[in-house]
């Protein structure tokens, strides 16, 4: 048998090829760098979650939360949830905490396309503004913090941003006006900040977007008109601010609206009947607010809501018997109103606890055990 032996050159080029696969895959020294940086700023004393992040080791191969991309060597993602069925979370059989800042040295992973540093409880101080310097950042997730400050005024430079949730933690401030140009946002969650100021007129840029969670903070105006073109939007939570004005008929003929939460505001007029009559919702909350008039009587056969409250207004008049028409009502309530006469036999009423009648001028019938 013939011994075949590799020429100088074939050696040579094997070796290049090895020396070139092993410093592809390895971490980017600037990236590595970087993530020191970010970890020195912050502290995670329970779960020894930055016990692999050691600097003599490559950031690509085991750091926790850490993803890379395995021909650059680049940092791609950091997903770091204090809240997690991860095993290092189940051996522990506790959630985390962490406290400390996010250091601006994450600006430095120009490669990042996702970073996640959700439900720590105690990461404080702002934001850093250069984080919108990040153009290929998909997901930012923040949410579950003591973070402060104002959401970055060029947010709109994260133009390829699909998720931005910055719910649960202490920011102030309003809604900047560059987030409407984020062209590809699909889901925005601010839920329970100190937001202010007014929803942006051309909210309905954000054509893309499915959820838009902005309850309990301190939004002010009326709800723009420009939201009645949003084809996606699914989810719209605007409960405990300050929305004033009436709820516009447009609002009841949103293509896939299935979520409307309007609770503790402060609107008025009567409610259109087109939102009741709309057969895509499931959940509906209108309570707390200032509305009068009565419960338009629009139900039918393909009325569906797995929750309806229109509680503590001053709705009057009857209870519509169309709403034992409906396909299914799971949970309603119509307490703390001025509502009178009878209530209805039959499903939904049939099923529903004397609370959810509670409180009105002159309800009788059904489980409020009153004769009429």
């Amino acid at each position: 048998m013939t011994k075949l032996l590799a020429s100088p050159l074939t050696s040579l080029l094997a070796v290049a090829f090895i020396s070139v696969i092993t410093v592809v895959r390895s971490c980017s020294p600037t990236d590595q760098t970087a993530l020191n940086a970010f970890k020195s700023s912050l502290s995670e004393p329970n779960l020894g979650i930055f016990n692999t992040w050691s600097k003599n080791t490559d950031c690509c191969k085991g750091w926790y939360g850490i993803s890379c991309d395995p021909d650059s060597g680049r940092v791609t993602d950091i997903s770091l949830r204090g809240e997690s069925e991860d095993a290092i979370f189940q051996k522990a059989g506790r959630s985390g905490y962490m406290s400390g800042s996010i250091d601006p040295a994450v600006c430095d992973l120009t490669a990042l396309t996702s970073f996640v540093l959700a439900d720590w409880k105690g990461i404080s101080g702002e934001i850093p503004p250069c984080i919108t310097s990040l153009a290929s950042l998909r997901i930012l997730d923040l949410a579950g913090n003591r973070i402060t400050g104002e959401i970055p005024t060029d947010i709109g430079k994260l133009t390829k941003l699909g998720v931005l949730n910055l719910a649960e933690n202490r920011m102030s401030g309003e809604i900047p006006s560059s987030l409407t140009s984020l062209s590809e946002l699909k889901h925005l969650e601010l839920t329970e900040n100190g937001i202010s100021g007014e929803i942006p007129a051309d909210f309905g840029s954000l054509k893309m977007l499915s959820r838009a969670l902005l309850g309990r903070n301190e939004l002010t105006g009326s709800l723009p008109e420009s939201i009645s073109g949003m084809d996606r939007l699914a989810d719209l939570d605007l409960s405990r601010n300050h929305i004033e004005g009436p709820i516009p008929e447009w609002v009841g003929n949103m293509k896939v609206l299935s979520l409307l939460n309007l609770d503790c505001n402060s609107l008025t007029g009567t409610i259109p009947g087109s939102l009741l009559s709309n057969s895509g919702y499931g959940v509906l909350n209108l309570s707390r607010n200032a509305l009068e008039g009565s419960i338009p009587d629009v139900f039918g056969s393909t009325t569906y809501f797995v929750a309806l409250d229109l509680s503590h207004n001053n709705l009057a008049g009857r209870i519509p018997d169309s709403l034992t028409s409906a396909k299914f009502v799971g949970h309603l309530d119509i307490s703390n109103n001025k509502l009178c006469g009878p209530i209805p036999t039959g499903s939904p009423f049939d099923h529903l606890e004397a609370t959810s009648f509670s409180d009105n001028e002159c309800l009788c019938g059904g489980p409020l055990m009153k004769t009429c």
